[in-house]
């Protein structure tokens, strides 16, 4: 059986904390929590459940992930947030797939919590992430936001596991609102550093293939009003991350 770490990044967790780690009892042999100043009780609740802390002022998503993810202290590393739980289900599947590891990295379907119920269609599931990996073939990207786990050349295909990650994605709308409202922040800021500009025409036309994509496409319709409103909301965005581009380009020209 390999050793497993468990890694996370938290700023202001205490409230979701204890049920992330609750749920990864019997799975993982060693838990890594690395702050950026968190003012609440998210250090205390890390250390009850044996965490080694560390701490560490925001580099951006990727990079915090990152450093995290070298300060465990076995290979073979889970990476959650705070507001994940593993299901029984995935628990196993990680315990068996970890007696003989088939593949260097292993996808898992997450299943999206929102307006009091988990998605089932969408882009609220199944939203697919690498979060099971060997780190020698395996990290984080460096992007600072929508950061995402690539696998080094040769280390072959991805597997998948079963059950689902659970995901509280929001504590309240408004929380998720400004979350969004930072993430196209960090988005048009990348954007506009690449040389990248935006056109009217994508203001018109990338909500609207969202929307069609997510709510058609992938059936988010299904989910019934929680379902239209995430997935509304998400096409606002893509369209706010466009229009924060455009004013980019204007305020320095």
């Amino acid at each position: 059986m390999q050793k497993l770490s468990l890694v996370l990044i938290t700023h202001n967790a205490g409230g979701q904390l204890t049920a992330c780690l609750e749920s990864a009892r019997g799975v993982v042999d060693d838990i890594v929590v690395v702050d950026s100043g968190s003012d609440d009780d998210t250090l205390a609740v890390a250390v009850h459940f044996g965490a080694r802390t560390i701490r560490q002022t925001f580099l951006g998503f990727g990079a915090q992930k990152r450093l995290a993810v070298s300060q465990a202290r076995y290979d073979w590393v889970l990476c959650l947030d705070a507001d994940e739980r593993l299901t029984p289900e995935l628990s196993a599947a990680i315990r068996a797939e970890l007696a003989a590891p088939a593949f260097a990295a292993y996808r898992v379907a997450r299943r999206n919590q929102f307006l009091g119920r988990y998605l089932r269609h969408g882009e609220g599931y199944p939203d697919f992430n690498i979060r099971l990996f060997d780190r020698r073939l395996a990290n984080w990207t460096e992007d600072r936001v929508h950061e995402h786990v690539i696998s080094a050349a040769g280390a072959g295909p991805v597997g998948t596991l079963s059950g689902d990650l659970l995901h509280d994605s929001a504590e309240s709308l408004s929380i998720y609102l400004a979350k969004q409202n930072r993430y196209t922040d960090i988005q048009a800021d990348a954007l506009f550093r690449q040389g990248r500009s935006a056109s009217p025409w994508q203001l018109v036309t990338s909500p609207l293939v969202r929307f069609l994509r997510f709510y058609i496409v992938r059936k988010g319709f299904l989910d019934g009003a929680a379902g239209f409103a995430h997935i509304a909301i998400g096409s606002f965005f893509a369209f706010v991350k466009y229009a924060k581009l455009m004013e980019r380009w204007r305020k320095k020209t």
